[in-house]
This record gives C-alpha cells, sequence and structure tokens, in this order.
C-alpha cells in the first residue's frame, strides 16, 4: 500500500512538471512564402512546398490544390497522390493504394497491382511497414534503392477460424519491413491455389504500405472487399538537394537555410534545416525563425527574480539590494546579511516552503528509483530462472571441464557490447531473431543472436540444447561461446565470422556488384567443407543433429574463405533410440524436404535434401527461387533436375565455371547433387556418404571435354503440383521439443 502511494506521488508531481512544461512550450509554426497561398483545405502547405510560380523550391515540391473538394484537397505535384499533412522537419504524410487479387469459383480473376515512385522523396523505414492479407497468399514488394531490392511475406490458414485479430504474424495476414533509402515500391500478389481451398470466405489477397500505427488486423478484413477502394496513410521523408551540409554552404545563391537555422545532413545524399535551439518557425524563410519569449512561455524565474527575454536565451536576475540565484530551481533572490532584519517574514515562509518541497521531491524520486532497481535485479532473476539457469548451473557442475568453457554473461555485458542493440550493430534478420555484432569488455568480437521468441515449457530441452552445442568441436562449425539468461527471451553468444555469407559470395548480393565470382575449385572445397560438418553433426557428435535449414545464407565464410555452417536455432536433436522425429514443419522455402513437408516426420535425410539444393545453386549459379524465370524454372531444384533428364545439363551449369577441363567433375557433381534431392529420402545417400564422395571429387584428376553423355540414376523427382507439394504438410502437429514453432522462411530473389 505504502509502495503504492509513494509511486501515484511521484507520477502526479512527474506529470504536473511535464503538462506545464508542454502548455507553455509553443510548437513550431509552418508558414508559407510571402504572397503564396498557406493552406489547401485543412492541410498548411508551409515552404519549400508550394503551390506553383516561386512559392516552391523545385518541381518535386509543387502542390495541386485541387477546388473540386469540399474541403479543398491538396495532392503531389500534378500526379492523383493526396497530400494528408507537410512538416518542415522533413516529413511529408500521403495517402496511397494497395494491390489485390481475386477469384471466383470458376477460377475467374480480377486483379490489380499498385506501384509509386518518387525522385526526391523516400519512404520512411521506421514509421511504414509492408502488409499482406489472404489465407492463400504470398506477396512482394519492389523498386529501387540505389539499386533493385525485393521483398515479401506469406501469409497462409487453412481455416478462417485460424485467424485471430491483431495477430499479424503469417496465418491470414503478414507483415514485414520496408527497406531504408527506398524511393520507389511495387506490390504483386500470387496465390498458390487461385484461394479454391478457402472460397468463399476469403476470395481476395491484399497488399499494402502504411503507417504501423494506421493499421490493425482485424478477422473481418479476411471476408472483406472494401479494400480494393481503401487508401492507407504512408509517411515520406523529404530533403532539400542532391549535396550535403558543406557543399551546399558554398552556393550562396541558393542555399536553403536562413537566419537562425542550422543545416543538418540527410542519412541520404541532401540536408534538412532546423531552427536554432530557443527559436521557431520556419528555418527556410527569410526571419522565419523566430525567437521564442522564455519569459512569456516558460516562466523560468524564481518568483522575487526578474525575467530578461534575449535572442535564443533569456536571463533571470534579482532586484536592486537582493543577491542569489533568480532562476526558478535556484537559491532565490535574498538581502544580504546586513539586512538581515529588515526581510519580510512572509518571504521567509515561501523560501522554506519551496526547499522544503524540492527536497521531498528528491527524495521520493531516489526512493523510486532505489524501488525501481530492485525490481528490475528481481526480474531478471526471474528470467534467469524461467529459462533454465537452475539447471543449467546444476549441468555444468555434474560435467567436469565445462566450467571454464560455458560462459554465462549477464544481460548488462551483453547490452554494453551492442551498445543496447543499437541498430548499426544488426548483421542480419531473419524468421528466427536478429544477430547483433558485440565487442566484449576484453575487445573480442562477437556475434549475439536474439531470438524472436521463447518457450518457457521447454526450458529442460533447450539447456541440454546448449550443452550438447558447446560439445560440438568441428572447425567448419560456428562455435557457441557463450549465453544469457537473464532476459525474456535467451541470447546466445557465437563466434565472429568475419566474411559475410556464402550467399553474398555467390549472388554478388551486396554494394559491390561487379566483384569477382567464385571459382569452381573454391565452390568445391566449400561444399566438401560444409558436407563435412553435416556428416559430423549426424554421425559424430554424442547427440546427433539435424541442422534442418541448411542454405547459402546458413554458410558463413571466414578471411580464408573457409566454410562455417551457422544458425542452429531451427536445429532438432534426436535421441539415440530414435531415427525419425515429428516436428512443426520448418526450414526456408526452396531448400525444404518434399517427403517432410507431406509427413511433417524429420530425419537426417531432409539435410541431405537441402545440401543438394546448395550443391545445385554452385553448379549453376543461379538463385533457388526467382519468380521472374519461366513457371518451369522457377523453383532452381526441379528445373536442375528436369534438365538433367532431357540431358541438357550444360545448359543450366554456370558459364562462369564450365570449361572444358572441368566438364567431367562438374557432371560428377551434378549426380551426386541429383541424387540428394531424390524425393524419397531412403533413396538419398547419407552425409557422411556425399563427403567422401566430395573429398573423391576434389582429388579427381581434370579431363579435357568429352562428347560422352552424364552418365546418371534414373532419379525419382516431383516435378508435379508445386501447391500439394509444397504446403500439404504445413499444418502438421508438433509432438517433443521443437526450438522455434511452425515456421517456413520465405526468400524472394530477383532474376540474374
Amino acid at each position: 500500500m505504502c509502495l503504492t502511494r509513494f509511486r501515484s506521488v511521484v507520477l502526479v508531481l512527474l506529470l504536473n512538471v511535464i503538462l506545464t512544461a508542454n502548455a507553455s512550450t509553443p510548437g513550431a509554426t509552418s508558414q508559407a512564402k510571402p504572397g503564396c497561398q498557406s493552406r489547401c483545405g485543412d492541410t498548411i502547405i508551409p515552404y519549400p512546398f508550394g503551390t506553383g510560380g516561386d512559392c516552391n523550391i523545385t518541381e518535386e515540391f509543387f502542390i495541386t490544390c485541387n477546388t473540386s473538394f469540399t474541403p479543398n484537397k491538396p495532392f503531389l505535384t500534378n500526379s492523383n497522390i493526396q497530400v494528408l499533412n507537410i512538416s518542415v522537419d522533413g516529413q511529408l504524410r500521403i495517402l496511397s493504394d494497395g494491390s489485390y487479387d481475386c477469384y471466383d469459383t470458376s477460377g475467374k480473376r480480377d486483379w490489380y497491382y499498385y506501384w509509386i515512385r518518387f525522385s526526391e522523396f523516400s519512404i520512411n523505414n521506421t514509421k511504414n511497414r509492408f502488409t499482406a492479407i489472404g489465407c492463400d497468399t504470398y506477396a512482394l514488394v519492389e523498386g529501387f534503392q540505389g539499386q533493385r531490392y525485393s521483398t515479401g511475406c506469406l501469409s497462409l490458414c487453412s481455416n478462417i477460424t485460424d485467424v485471430s485479430n491483431g495477430s499479424c504474424s503469417g496465418i491470414g495476414c503478414c507483415q514485414t519491413s520496408i527497406p531504408k533509402g527506398v524511393r520507389s515500391y511495387s506490390i504483386t500478389l500470387q496465390s498458390y491455389d487461385n484461394h479454391s481451398a478457402v472460397l468463399p470466405e476469403n476470395p481476395c489477397s491484399y497488399a499494402f504500405v502504411a503507417e504501423n500505427d494506421n493499421y490493425t488486423f482485424s478477422t473481418s478484413d479476411i471476408r472483406g472487399s472494401d479494400f480494393q477502394d481503401r487508401k492507407f496513410p504512408v509517411t515520406l521523408d523529404w530533403k532539400i538537394g542532391n549535396t550535403g551540409c558543406n557543399e551546399a554552404k558554398m552556393d550562396t545563391l541558393n542555399f536553403g537555410c536562413k537566419e537562425n537555422s542550422d543545416c543538418v545532413d540527410s542519412e541520404s545524399s541532401g540536408y534538412i534545416c532546423k531552427c536554432f535551439e530557443g527559436y521557431q518557425g520556419n528555418p527556410y524563410l527569410s526571419n522565419g525563425c523566430q525567437d521564442i519569449d522564455e519569459c512569456e512561455t516558460l516562466s523560468p524565474c524564481n518568483v522575487t527574480a526578474r525575467c530578461t527575454n534575449l535572442p535564443g536565451t533569456y536571463n533571470c536576475s534579482c532586484p536592486v539590494g537582493y543577491e542569489g540565484d533568480g532562476t526558478k530551481n535556484g537559491t532565490g533572490c535574498s538581502l544580504p546579511n546586513k539586512d538581515q532584519s529588515k526581510r519580510f517574514p512572509l518571504i521567509d515562509v515561501a523560501l522554506g516552503t519551496i526547499i522544503g518541497l524540492l527536497g521531498l521531491l528528491l527524495g521520493i524520486v531516489l526512493l523510486y528509483w532505489m524501488l525501481w532497481r530492485k525490481q528490475v535485479l528481481k526480474l531478471r532473476e526471474e528470467y534467469f530462472q524461467q529459462n533454465g539457469g537452475i539447471l543449467l548451473r546444476e549441468q555444468l557442475s555434474r560435467r567436469q571441464g565445462y566450467r571454464e568453457d560455458v560462459k554465462v554473461f549477464a544481460a548488462e555485458e551483453l547490452e554494453k557490447a551492442t551498445n543496447n542493440y543499437h541498430e548499426s550493430r544488426i548483421l542480419g534478420q531473419g524468421g528466427q531473431g536478429t544477430v547483433y555484432k558485440g565487442i566484449l569488455g576484453d575487445n573480442r568480437v562477437v556475434a549475439i543472436k536474439k531470438s524472436i521468441i521463447g518457450d518457457p515449457s521447454q526450458v529442460e530441452q533447450f539447456i541440454n540444447e546448449i550443452m550438447v552445442l558447446y560439445q560440438i568441436n568441428h572447425r567448419n562449425v560456428v562455435k557457441l561461446l557463450g549465453c544469457c539468461l537473464e532476459t525474456q527471451v535467451p541470447l546466445l553468444v557465437y563466434e565472429y565470422i568475419t566474411n559475410g555469407t556464402l550467399f553474398h559470395h555467390l549472388h554478388n548480393d551486396g554494394d559491390d556488384n561487379d566483384a569477382p565470382s567464385l571459382p569452381w575449385e573454391a565452390r568445391l572445397r566449400i561444399a566438401t567443407e560444409t558436407a563435412e560438418a553435416l556428416s559430423y553433426l549426424h554421425s559424430a557428435a554424442s547427440v546427433p543433429v539435424i541442422h534442418r535449414d541448411i542454405k547459402l545464407a546458413n554458410i558463413l565464410l571466414d578471411d580464408n574463405y573457409i566454410a562455417k555452417v551457422s544458425d542452429f536455432g531451427a536445429s532438432r536433436l534426436i535421441p539415440s533410440d530414435e531415427a525419425q522425429i515429428t516436428t512443426m514443419v520448418q526450414g526456408t522455402f526452396g531448400y525444404l524436404d518434399p517427403e517432410y513437408m507431406v509427413t511433417s516426420l524429420l530425419t537426417e535425410k531432409s539435410d541431405v535434401y537441402s545440401f543438394g539444393v546448395v550443391l545445385i545453386e554452385l553448379l549453376t549459379g543461379q538463385k533457388v527461387v526467382c519468380f521472374k524465370r519461366s513457371e518451369e524454372q522457377r523453383v532452381l531444384a526441379m528445373y536442375f533436375v528436369s534438365s538433367m533428364k532431357e540431358d541438357r545439363l550444360l545448359e543450366v551449369l554456370d558459364p562462369r565455371v564450365l570449361n572444358d577441363e572441368n566438364v567431367e567433375q562438374l557432371k560428377e557433381v551434378a549426380g551426386l547433387a541429383r541424387r540428394c534431392v531424390r524425393v524419397k529420402g531412403e533413396d538419398r545417400p547419407t552425409m557422411k556418404e556425399v563427403a567422401h564422395e566430395l573429398a573423391g571429387l576434389q582429388a579427381m584428376p581434370k579431363h579435357p571435354w568429352s562428347e560422352s553423355k552424364l552418365m546418371g540414376e534414373e532419379a525419382e523427382y516431383l516435378l508435379g503440383d508445386l501447391n500439394s507439394t509444397y504446403y500439404d504438410g504445413a499444418t502438421s502437429s508438433s509432438m517433443g521439443y521443437d526450438s522455434i514453432n511452425n515456421k517456413i522462411t520465405f526468400e524472394l530473389d530477383r532474376a540474374r
């Protein structure tokens, strides 16, 4: 009861201070250029925007005021893009359309794909996000970000009753972020089964970009048709010119920032202007930034002092004959000691009361901070126990030699190492969590993985998995260094691999698109090292481990281009008395084992299939899924096997690695890849056999070009309906420990 009362007193006092400050602080005013239209309907139009002539700084900042509406509506330039609000702080809010894709029972299709492009403005990536709605939907948003980009998300549900209000996690609704610096986007939609399984409750797919706080998913949206006419608010960033402040200031005639303002560089090119502290108004106009009269608006001085407003600031001074600090939080103004007898008793009482109240307030704030700190420590202890900290200590005490190796990090240590998980420290983001670059107190660089979700009911299995991962000691597996259990979701600390992912190097997915391609010898060596690591996990680890998400993005390369298998967030431990386990289907589209998709039975052969797809990527240089390719070429593994059956292997091999000397070696590796992606797991080789064969092929002498046909076994492969193959098993039930529940990663890539 006492604690609650103290908190109430503190909150009331702090709220009064905040309300007083807000009530007395004027907001920044937005002004048009003199003689120009200052508003259109309810929307204020501040310079550098304007309605034509000399009223706007450039053509991109032209606003059309359409008077056919009541009230009038502003539109950007001569387009049909309605403007909602313009801020002189560099942001612009508009209304944007969405895309839709509808079907009826006869399969007839009605669709509309929306696109938008700006020459100067960019979509704010922190205030907007991409949303797709539907029970049979995959959506793609793409455009330019200095270079071409694409991203998307997958939304599935077999029954509309599975959908939940407010939940947009992939069941009926999915969301993803927009890349930074995007100036255009187009939205396309596709359906796996033309919505035939969910008609008539969900005849349409919808996708749109909208502000984070302006759309909340509702189950009624699955059935609704009003999305075809609905518009969504989107926040844009604007800036002046294409040069930074230093270069722009040299052009004194056209420099945009006027008196009493600062120039601030934009995150890309260009700049914006802001009024000095103590000033308000429009920094792009002459005399636009006006001094704030703090004496009128803030009353910053003590009741006995005199306040004098100054440009950008103010001064508190005591009356003649008095001394002291005249600010509101100061000691006040008092007569010198020789005139103490002449002071008024009322002033003494007022000063004593003020000092007493300040002391009481300080004591309450200090007590509140101590109680808050105590609660934080208690919460961290609860998280530590909830995440299995006590069980981990017991495991360590039973195993000799592990106490020095297993590092249990404190939450503060990892917060400091990542600069409080600042976005500049993000190394990568995926369906299982975010990976940050961390610098520990001893200057070691590490990778810290922060998962998206956690399952309190699986603590014992989680701790057992950590202990097993600590025992994995292989040169081609990323080493687990430690963990932190004092946070809501456990954090895992891995060694830091410096040279990025195999995906980046094979597809030149970075800023340097002219980077040299990996030669065939390097590709074969990396494949061999990866196969040896998987063989070790399957057969040499104390408890066999199935990785379950083998793909190019999870194969890292160090400075010497040595392969390191990473990301065990989806991995499963296989008890010695079980050859297969039933799990919720999880993995990455294009790499998933078709047999696993249908049966939900996870075996070591599921990793063999995914590795076979990796081999096919290394052979062809093409991405695993590309919706810009023709339908028969869209899924790489299916296209590759079909080409081998038709004796067209040489047509699909990467021309950058194909030559007369290595053609036979390429054929041998292609035959191995084909066996790995057989539809039945029992027909695939083991990873030990794959690693042994690749090691032999590395030592295989190179032969000149041969006209002989590729001798391959007949391999059974599923070339039928993509929908039934890849998604019939997506709703299977879960048994046993699953580190992350049902999650199919959806990766879309541009055509080569």
